[in-house]
């Protein structure tokens, strides 16, 4: 499968195995997707660094996010800075105000499970 140039960004990412931000970085790696990781500690999966912070990055078609509503404040203007195509929100992380913020900004808010797309070829 060739996932062309889609970038995803990935909130939430861990080096913990057990989490779906983990697996979901796996999984895209998997089907050719590159990704940038942000998290609230530095790691490594496969090789990718984990950032932290806000960090300039270019061409991010899709942003999915691993942290819950109460956490997410912090990344409204980052994320809306960044100007993906669209904003996953897996289980858990769904936020309606902040969905009609990105609406308003011309951004596709999805609520879905990252995994469960890329298993079913809708990613």
């Amino acid at each position: 499968m060739n996932a062309g140039n889609k970038k995803t960004l990935i909130i939430g990412a861990t080096e913990k195995p057990d989490r779906y931000a983990n697996r979901a970085a796996h999984s895209l790696l998997r089907h050719g997707y590159d990704i940038e990781l942000l998290g609230l500690r530095q790691g490594q999966i496969q090789g990718h660094t984990i950032r932290t912070g806000h960090p300039d990055l270019d061409n991010i078609d899709t942003v999915t996010m691993y942290v819950g509503p109460r956490n997410q404040p912090g990344y409204y203007d980052y994320i809306k800075r960044l100007k993906p195509r669209r904003v996953i929100f897996n289980p858990g992380a769904e936020n309606p105000g902040f969905e009609r913020e990105l609406r308003s900004a011309g951004i596709e808010p999805i609520e879905a499970c990252t995994l469960v797309m890329l298993s079913i070829g809708t990613y």
